[in-house]
C-alpha cells in the first residue's frame, strides 16, 4: 500500500486530501498539532475535523508533530518515508502575522524549509506539493487597470482577461508579513525540484474553500461570511465599496489536481489554484450568494480602512493547469460551494 504525508491534515485541504487520498488506497500519515487554535483561539479548533478523519479513513495515522521541530520532522520523514507529500499546515493569515513575526516565519518559511530538507535525505524522489498562496503577488494586481461595475470590480486590461497568469511579478510589492514568509517558502520548494532535482509544485491557492473550514475572521472568506450569516452577526468590510472580487475553489478540486500532479510530476512548478474567472465572486455578491441558501439577509458593517497589501481584484488564469494537467477541471461550482458551506455550518451550529 503506498503511503501519503500530509501537514496541517486537520485543517480544510488537508483534511480533504487525506480524505481523497485514502479513497485512492493510499495509507495516510497526518501531521498536525492545532496550531489554527492557538493563533485564532477556540473558534479555529480543528482536532474535531482530526477526530473525523480518524473516525472514518480506514488506514490514516495521526503525529502531533510540530513542523518547526527540525529533528522531530526528519525523524518522521525518515520512519514513515512516504510516496508522496503534501504540506498544506501553515500560518495563514496576513493580518495576524504583523502580530507574531517570528511565529509566522519560523512556521511558514522554516517548516517548509525542514520538510524540504528532510525530504531530500529521506524520500527524494516522492513528489513535494507545497500549498502556497497567491500573495505571493503582493499588491501588485492592484496596479492592473480596473473598471467599476455595479457590485464588483474587473480588469480593465485585455492581458488579464483570463485572470492573473504565473507570470505575474512578484517583486517591488506589498506582500504582508505573511505573503511575505510564503514567498520564502515557495521559492524553496522551487529551488529544491530546480538544485537538488525533487519532484514538486507550489500551488498559489486564491480563495480555498469548501464545508470543512474552521474559517474566522482572519482566514477563511466565505466560511466565516456564511457562519456570520447563519448566526445573524455583522461581518465587517474593509474598503473598496465591498466589490473586491476573490476566485474560489472547493477544498476537492485542490486535492484533485494534487492527485494529478503526484501521477506525473515536475520539478520547482508553480500552478495559480483557484476558481478562476467561471468561480469569482465579490463580498457584495457573496452576501447575496449567502443570503439565497440560507433565507437569511446580511448584516455587515463597512469601513474604508482596506487591509494592508489587500487586493482588489485576483482571480486565477488556469490555463498553465489545464495544459499540463488536461484530465482536471473544476468539479465543483460557485453555487455548489455555498450550499455546501451553508449547509455544513447549519449542522455544525446545531450540534
Amino acid at each position: 500500500m503506498k503511503t501519503i504525508l500530509v501537514t496541517g491534515s486537520s485543517g480544510l485541504i488537508g483534511s480533504e486530501v487525506c480524505t481523497f487520498f485514502s479513497q485512492q488506497d493510499f495509507a495516510i500519515h497526518g501531521v498536525d498539532n492545532n496550531q489554527r487554535a492557538t493563533f485564532f483561539g477556540p473558534q479555529g479548533d480543528t482536532r474535531w475535523n482530526q477526530k473525523r478523519l480518524a473516525d472514518n479513513l480506514p488506514h490514516f495515522t495521526h503525529h502531533e508533530v510540530d513542523i518547526r521541530d527540525r529533528k522531530g520532522v526528519h525523524d518522521l520523514l525518515k520512519t514513515v518515508s512516504p510516496d508522496v507529500i503534501v504540506h498544506t499546515a501553515a500560518q495563514p493569515s496576513h493580518d495576524l502575522a504583523a502580530q507574531i513575526p517570528f511565529d509566522d516565519f519560523d512556521v511558514n518559511a522554516v517548516g517548509t524549509l525542514n520538510l524540504l530538507e528532510a525530504t531530500r535525505q529521506t524520500c527524494p524522489e516522492s513528489p513535494f506539493i507545497h500549498m502556497s498562496t497567491n500573495k505571493v503577488y503582493g499588491d501588485a494586481p492592484n496596479n492592473i487597470s480596473l473598471k467599476e461595475l455595479e457590485t464588483r470590480w474587473e480588469y480593465d486590461d485585455p492581458t488579464y482577461q483570463n485572470g492573473i497568469p504565473e507570470t505575474f511579478t512578484i517583486d517591488q510589492s506589498k506582500h504582508s508579513l505573511f505573503g511575505a514568509s510564503k514567498v520564502a517558502a515557495d521559492v524553496m520548494v522551487q529551488e529544491y525540484g530546480h538544485y537538488f532535482g525533487i519532484p514538486s509544485c507550489c500551488l498559489r491557492g486564491g480563495c480555498l474553500t469548501g464545508p470543512n473550514h474552521s474559517g474566522v475572521e482572519l482566514h477563511g472568506f466565505l466560511s466565516y461570511l456564511v457562519k456570520c450569516n447563519l448566526e445573524e452577526c455583522e461581518y465587517t468590510v474593509y474598503g473598496y465599496k465591498g466589490k473586491q472580487v476573490r476566485d474560489n475553489i472547493h477544498s476537492l478540486d485542490v486535492a484533485q489536481f494534487m492527485w494529478e500532479f503526484a501521477q506525473s510530476p515536475r520539478l520547482g512548478e508553480v500552478y495559480n489554484l483557484g476558481g478562476g474567472k467561471e468561480n469569482s465572486c465579490s463580498i457584495l455578491e457573496a452576501f447575496d450568494k449567502a443570503a439565497e441558501y440560507s433565507g437569511n439577509p446580511m448584516k455587515y458593517t463597512y469601513t474604508d480602512q482596506n487591509r494592508e497589501g489587500d487586493h482588489i481584484c485576483y482571480y486565477s488564469d488556469l490555463s498553465k493547469m489545464k495544459a499540463h494537467y488536461p484530465n482536471w477541471t473544476l468539479t465543483k461550482s460557485l453555487d455548489d460551494i455555498f450550499q455546501e458551506i451553508v449547509e455544513s455550518w447549519q449542522v455544525r451550529l446545531a450540534s
